[in-house]
Order: structure tokens, then sequence, then C-alpha cells
């Protein structure tokens, strides 16, 4: 995909036609983020969400060691970092600055949850702090048998900031259970992560869980990109709406995406038992 070249720490291939395999590309650091990392993810994800090229995206990490290993905090407690405290700002002005700054960061990851497209995460080794973040914004997350995950903050002494707090009670449906990780910050494994419902698949290896991604990916890839990013949409507002609120938006939205020629393809297909094919969107 070379019209995605451009980026410094993600790399961006097709698997399979119509997916997208983006990468966070920060090895030697275990992925961890700094800024430019955050706001180049925005422009990943954006750039995702409207090209007619792609209709399921996988999100992974590369190397062995880690999807992420969360915020770089040697670069974030430097001299010119958000948690340096080196500016002379009084306490109004830093605030206003943090709140601007906090924004921003929250922003560039929502854009994984914002993408039209669905994302399925793929985690494995350290996902800590920020990849939950990160991974509680994907639609669907798949991890290794070996995957350790912690929501870090309370050991870096703040409160997660970024999402996690926000999106991981709605994701496992638990509050009991993260209350009990995000207030001790303690790890957790990939067995715990399917029994709660953090993640959906557990795999042998990154290997395994990458190929089980992109086939899940190109499955999805192959419906009508009208019902599955309108699924996707509806499905987003469920989460954050009542049941009656839910019911009145999709039939608003269903107004305007029942009149597409894709009902008439997928109708037809199954009558007919040939594949059906859709039109880019």
């Amino acid at each position: 995909m070379a019209s995605y070249s451009d980026f410094k720490y993600f790399t961006v291939n097709s698997p399979a036609p119509f997916v997208a395999h983006v990468e966070i590309n920060r090895p030697t650091k275990l992925n961890a983020f700094i800024e430019a990392m955050w706001l180049e993810l925005r422009q990943v994800f954006n750039r995702l969400s409207t090209d007619p090229e792609v209709r399921a995206v996988v999100l992974s990490g590369t190397g062995e060691r880690a999807f992420s290993a969360g915020l770089d905090v040697t670069e974030a407690a430097s001299e010119n970092g958000v948690l340096s405290g080196a500016d002379k700002l009084d306490g109004a002005r830093k605030a206003a600055k943090l709140r601007r700054h906090i924004a921003e960061f929250q922003e560039c990851i929502s854009a994984v949850e914002k993408c039209e497209k669905p994302v399925i995460c793929v985690l494995h080794g350290i996902s800590i702090g920020l990849a939950i973040d990160i991974a509680t914004c994907a639609d669907v997350r798949f991890c290794t048998k070996e995957t350790r995950f912690a929501v870090k903050e309370v050991d870096i002494g703040l409160a997660a900031d970024i999402g996690s707090l926000a999106r991981l009670p709605k994701v496992v449906g638990n509050l009991s259970w993260v209350k009990d990780v995000c207030l001790t910050a303690r790890d957790f494994g990939a067995a715990e992560a399917l029994t709660v419902g953090f993640v959906s698949q557990v795999h042998e290896s990154k290997a395994a869980a990458l190929a089980a991604a992109v086939k899940t990916a190109s499955l999805i890839a192959s419906k009508s990109p009208v019902a599955v990013q309108g699924t996707k949409e509806v499905l987003n507002h469920s989460r954050d709406h009542s049941v009656e609120e839910n019911l009145r938006y999709v039939g608003v939205w269903n107004s305007a995406a029942l009149q597409t020629t894709d009902l008439t393809a997928a109708l037809l297909s199954g009558i007919q038992k040939k594949k059906p094919t859709f039109e880019k969107l």
C-alpha cells in the first residue's frame, strides 16, 4: 500500500483483498509510544477510514516481545516531555496546556474507534498501559497465550486518561473486575482476558493470531461495505445509548442505507448460490 509509505512509526500493507494490516513499528523500544507516534496513529486511521480500497483493518505490533509497552515514560518525563513539570507557568495556565494536550492525545487514540472500517487488534507479549487504551478502541481483540496485560497507570502516579477507564467497563461488562485490575495495576494473562471477554480468541503464537485475524478480516471484507460499516456504527451507538434511542437511530440510518444496490446483490447471491461482489464505498 504505497500511499501509506510516508509513516515513520507504522507500516501498512495488504495481506488480503480489501484488508489493511497496520503494525506499530518501534520494536527496539517495545513499541512504546512517544507523541509523534500517536499523532501518526490518528493520520493512519483517518486515512484508512475513507480509503475505498480498505474494508477491514488488522492492527498489531512489530517484534516478538511486545504489542506495546504503553507510554514511553522516559521520553514523557524528559525536559520537554508532558510529565516533566519543567515549565514555569502558573497553575491555571499549566492546567489549560495539559487539558489541551490530553484532549489531543485522546482524539488520536480514539481515531481507531472512529475509523469507519472494523478493526481487529492482535495483542502479544507485553501489552500494558496505552496498549489497553488502543485495544479497547478496536472492534475485535485476539491475543496469544503468553500475552501479559496490565492497566498500569496507577503505578506511574496517575489515573488512566486516554480511554481505558471509559471503555474497559463497557467492553467486559464486569465493573468489579475492571476496578480490580485498574486499582491494583496487576498483570493478567490471556486466559483471564478470555474469561471476562476482553479478548474473543487466544492463539498459540503471534503468527497464528495474525493468521486468524487476517482470515476474520477477509471474511468481513467479503461482505457489503454498506452493511458492515453501518453495523459498526449502530453497535457503537447502541453501547452509549438506550434501546429506544438506538432503535430510532438505526431507523434513520437504514432509511438511507437500505437504498443500496448491495441489498439486491446479497439477496440474489443466496438464491443463485454464487458469491456476491460489492462496489467500493
